[in-house]
């Protein structure tokens, strides 16, 4: 079988395969290059894994005129700048002590052994440079199956990295075959070691949540996390109920796959804190929430927060109550709506806190009008 796509052709990755080959050493792309390119899904980053210790990738790049930058050399890892691309180079590795959160590595020259420290079997996949794939733990059937399964032993693989666990489902909801469903073995050892999550950084946790939730349709995933009781040591009191509506009503609406709307449906389970969420999206999770349960009508929504945000809060109220979308087009209107009276219509006979005073009464007279006073009934307006 053969990796394909412009990705392995283009001159700049091919010249830093060729460092490393023309000087003796294994050039292998690896993991989610070969497995997307297998799938003919997007191939975003560029992982190629050697035999050369980091030192020597450093020299060799170098030497080849390109530029190696020391992103992870403790680990292994030298990010090679060619053609102003990142490629990172990772000397074959093998687990000398995990804790669950970190690994101790040694260097390796065996292909089998840097397999056998990977997650799931079809992340263990390796290509030359030509794309010639090899696979030496048997991956490619899982692959062309669909069915996201750990390598070896699960409980193993989850022990050396509790993250592994919502790896897991996020593989399963992005590349697992939804007619296959879950890996039976990886959902129970999953169950089982659970409470290995709390050991976790509240930023991974965030991290690995936002992918899943970007995926096409996460609710099959996220409702065996619920199942298996993971989705309660990740977000204490959640409720995935909502997500399958929303990602529905979301695609019916012709919007993208939007990771705070989806991570919204789950309902007051302090996701900023506990997946350390940016202010930005913080805000924008509240600001949904709180524009699907407090009520207003979608008019309004639109006239606040604008056509798409606005078109997602309809969403997710309709999502968290299950009923259809019906105002889509109530959102549009109040999205284009100009609230006609300006500050300086009302000076000097207002100032201060009595001007912003009288602005928001107006603009309440305007709203609960559906935007049909004037700027002229609205200034003759009685107090």
């Amino acid at each position: 079988m053969k990796a394909t796509g412009t990705w392995i052709t283009r001159p700049a990755t091919q010249a830093v395969c060729a460092m490393l080959v023309d000087a003796g050493y294994q050039a292998w792309f690896v993991g989610g290059c070969v497995r997307n390119a297998l799938i003919d899904a997007p191939v975003d980053d560029i992982d190629i894994c050697t035999n050369a210790r980091p030192e020597t990738v450093m020299e060799l790049a170098t030497a080849a005129g390109l530029k190696p930058v020391p992103t992870g050399i403790d680990h292994g890892t030298i990010t090679v700048v060619a053609g102003g691309i990142g490629h990172e180079v990772t000397t074959f590795r093998r687990d000398v002590e995990t804790d669950g959160r970190h690994a101790v590595v040694a260097f390796s020259d065996r292909m089998e052994e840097d397999a056998a420290r990977r997650d799931f079997t079809m992340n263990a996949l390796y290509a030359d440079r030509h794309g010639d794939v090899a696979d030496p733990l048997g991956g490619l059937p899982d692959l062309e199956a669909r069915h996201v399964r750990f390598i070896g032993d699960p409980h193993q693989r989850i022990r050396e990295d509790y993250l592994r666990i919502l790896r897991f489902f996020r593989f399963t909801a992005w590349y697992g075959n939804p007619d296959l469903g879950i890996d039976a073995d990886g959902l129970a050892a999953c169950a089982e070691l659970s409470d290995g999550i709390e050991t976790l950084a509240a930023e991974r946790l965030g991290a690995e949540m936002c992918k899943l939730l970007r995926a096409v349709d996460p609710s099959r995933a996220v409702a065996a996390m619920a199942q298996s009781g993971v989705l309660m040591q990740v977000l204490p009191g959640a409720d995935h109920t909502a997500l399958a509506p929303c990602v529905h009503l979301e695609a019916e609406a012709g919007l993208e796959p939007d990771t705070m709307l989806r991570l919204a449906t789950l309902g007051e389970c302090d996701a900023p804190t506990r997946l350390r969420l940016s202010k930005v999206d913080a805000k924008t999770l509240t600001d949904l929430r709180t524009a699907a349960i407090e009520g207003a009508p979608a008019h309004e929504i639109g006239y606040r927060m604008g056509a798409t945000q606005g078109l997602r809060a309809m969403i997710l109220r309709a999502a968290l109550i299950g009923v259809p979308m019906t105002d889509t087009a109530e959102v549009a209107i109040g999205a284009a709506a100009k609230f006609p009276v300006k500050a300086a219509d009302l000076m000097p006979q207002f100032s201060g806190a009595q001007l912003g005073l009288r602005l928001r009464q107006l603009e309440k007279r305007w709203l609960e009008g559906h935007f049909a006073p004037t700027r002229d009934d609205l200034l003759n307006s009685p107090d």
